[in-house]
């Protein structure tokens, strides 16, 4: 009579240990800096059940940054009295365990955090807000290095300041400092050093040369390693290997912020950005050479089809959801391949669900989408390019507008970053 139990036991233990692993979000969007939350299973009769909050703490700063998540720490950063500072926090007892300040504050438009932390094994990483890469200790928060982009490459500063959530690749950290001798560059992330580094190259097109507010993604397009940023002057690719510049396309490129994470699918790109400019869908081709070349499909324009501001986008089973418009949030779903509108858009006026306003921070789990508007109204609709299909809403206990920070969901738990509160809330099945 013991085997089945210890059986039963066996099997528990490993189911255990597997939601452990998938529910980690140790980065910005997720484990595959996509955006979706892998293995969850929630619940969306929000209206007629609506989230339960769980719990709530105060204490992270001023700040517009997600939270990164690994076993039971939280780690997120945000403006305190002393300076831009890190912050883990123990997600049994809800208390903060340990903050470490970087830098100092920055003079920046709507001051606070931007950077989500990647966390790899006992190390975290972060770029400040005036542009420092720093690396941190996850046990105690540490301070192990740091990297000065002004002083190192002579960058210069941003309107919003720097909002890039670094990449580890292996044992390299890849960041985008934005200068004339360092468009992007690669660290030891184990020491610091300076790995390689790509001069900004002379594009013409939209767009000015400098960082942007984006971070940098991981594609084999063309059959080569390289890293995808949505740079100021537009997406570009360079090589892993060594940070050789490959392509470059600025169509979706403006001259005031380029915000949105790139998508990647193969051997496909789709980039936008706002303020009346658009999208551009691209194709990663082999030069037979080594290098690639980069194909426009396609071009959306931003006034009249698809502009995403800052919300940043959702790539599920081959099309893209995420808001339309410049400080909106319009609900739009479009085929990657064809760059075709399935459905929403200002000719629908589809505008989303009745009380939310401006733009919508997105998440994919569980074959849906949830969308945080800048006003606090928290939204749940099917992922499906058939139709617009809302299942429910709800608004948190504490708004304090602008709810820039992006939703995270680990283990059934919706974890809402208000500034300066972090809540929690149980969406579980």
């Amino acid at each position: 009579m013991t085997r089945p139990v210890n059986c039963l036991l066996v099997v528990a233990l490993l189911l255990s240990a597997t939601s452990v692993v998938a529910g980690d979000w140790s980065q910005w969007r997720g484990p595959n800096r996509d955006g979706k939350a892998v293995g969850e299973s929630i619940r969306t009769d929000w209206d007629a059940n609506p989230p339960k909050l769980l719990w709530k703490t105060e204490g992270i700063g001023t700040g517009y940054g997600s939270v990164a998540i690994v076993g039971d720490r939280l780690y997120t950063m945000g403006y305190s009295n002393q300076g831009q500072t890190v912050f883990a926090i123990n997600l049994n007892s809800h208390e903060i365990v340990w903050s470490a300040v970087i830098a100092p504050k920055g003079d920046i438009g709507y001051p606070g955090s931007r950077s989500t932390p990647t966390v790899v094994d006992d190390r975290l990483y972060v770029v400040g807000s005036t542009g420092v890469l720093s690396c941190l200790n996850t046990s105690d928060g540490e301070v192990l290095w740091k990297k000065d982009f002004a002083l190192e490459f002579d960058s210069q500063p941003q309107r919003w300041g720097y909002a890039e959530s670094p990449l580890v690749d292996g044992d390299l950290v890849i960041a985008t400092p934005g200068a004339a001798d360092a468009m992007l560059a690669a660290f030891d992330r184990t020491t610091g050093r300076i790995v390689w580094t790509t001069p900004y190259p002379d594009l013409d097109g939209n767009g000015k040369a400098q960082a942007g507010y984006s971070s940098a993604v991981i594609s084999e397009g063309g059959g080569v390693r390289q890293y995808v940023q949505n740079t100021g002057k537009g997406v570009v690719g360079v090589r892993a290997e060594d940070g050789k510049f490959l392509w470059a396309n600025t169509a979706a490129a403006n001259r005031v912020a380029v915000i949105p994470t790139p998508l990647i699918k193969d051997d496909l790109v789709f980039a936008s950005s706002s303020y009346k400019q658009g999208s551009v869908g691209l194709r990663l081709i082999s030069d037979g050479d080594g290098g690639v070349e980069a194909e426009q499909l396609y071009f959306l324009d931003g006034r009249r089809i698809f502009e995403n501001h800052h919300g940043q986008m959702i790539l599920h089973e081959g099309y893209v959801y995420g808001g339309h418009g410049q400080n909106s949030g319009f609900p739009m779903c479009i085929e990657l391949e064809t760059g075709e509108v399935m459905w929403g858009g200002r000719q629908s006026k589809l505008r989303g669900p009745k009380g939310a306003s401006k733009s919508a921070a997105v998440l994919f789990v569980d074959g849906h989408i949830i969308w945080r508007y800048q006003n606090g109204v928290v939204a749940v609709t099917e992922a499906s390019p058939e139709e617009y299909r809302l299942k429910g809403t709800f608004t948190p206990e504490f708004v304090e507008s602008p709810s820039w920070a992006h939703p995270v969901v680990v283990d059934g738990k919706l974890y809402l970053r208000e500034n300066d509160m972090l809540m929690v809330y149980d969406i579980s099945s």
